[in-house]
């Protein structure tokens, strides 16, 4: 019997020899995952917003957890881009604060949400965008609303969700549950836009390839279990430097 389970695992590491030779044959990246569990690997992938640095004026982190000072506003985003990933991190909020997740970020307009799509933070029981579906928490902020509004733990509590921008599908998850998908480029999409003050924002939604935001509003928000998984691997580094 010993023998025969020796056998059994020989067998199975060769085949995972094998499968692992066949990527490499063909040419197929693995996803690079980035996990900011400190706050050292946290400023560094961050910066602020058409700056070079990371603000600590106006975001602090300890025991790799973000938190943006009240009344000092400036949006965070990605040292670099993306176009095809997975973003998973905690948020929570103070009553009655408002932020907000962006991606697809570019550094050619004058704030984060001009050219990136928002996924909603929001403390909906005591903000006046809780009122409004598609302005609420987890929804594309002013577009499509969460398919549920019953998911948000209690203000000043942690909710996790999950981004997935894959081939031009888009879902958001809040805290397990699918509660926005879209493709990026269909006609219903646009149609949206064209209703909104997005309609005369010349860059928003016009490229993927982008920064992801953190967003401040001057109010406070805590972020952390911060992890960005490159599903592009074909670019694993892209950096852009910061607009004049």
């Amino acid at each position: 019997m010993p023998s025969l389970l020796v056998t059994g695992l020989l067998r199975a590491a060769f085949a995972g020899l094998l499968l692992a030779g066949a990527a490499l044959t063909t040419g197929i990246a693995a996803p690079r995952v980035e996990t900011l569990d400190t706050c050292e690997k946290i400023t560094t992938a961050f910066r602020a917003f058409r700056r070079d640095a990371f603000p600590r004026e106006q975001w602090t982190c300890e025991n790799g957890e973000l938190h943006s000072i009240k009344g000092r506003k400036v949006d965070l985003i990605t040292r670099e881009r993306y176009t095809d990933f997975e973003l998973e991190l905690e948020w929570k909020v103070a009553p009655g604060a408002n932020s907000g997740i962006m991606y697809g970020v570019t550094e050619a307009g004058t704030e984060t949400f001009w050219s990136g799509p928002e996924m909603q933070i929001n403390d909906d029981p005591h903000h006046p965008d809780g009122l409004q579906p598609k302005t609420s928490a987890g929804g594309l902020y002013d577009l499509i609303a969460p398919s549920r509004r019953d998911l948000l733990n209690p203000t000043g509590e942690y909710n996790r969700v999950r981004i997935v921008s894959r081939d031009g599908h888009v879902e958001h998850w809040l805290n397990g549950v699918r509660v926005v998908a879209y493709d990026w480029d269909s006609p219903e999409l646009r149609a949206l836009i064209r209703g909104t003050k997005f309609a005369q924002a010349p860059l928003f939604m016009k490229n993927r390839h982008g920064h992801i935001a953190l967003q401040s509003e001057g109010d406070e928000v805590w972020f952390r279990h911060i992890q960005i998984t490159r599903l592009d691997p074909e670019n694993p580094h892209d950096h852009a430097p910061p607009a004049p």
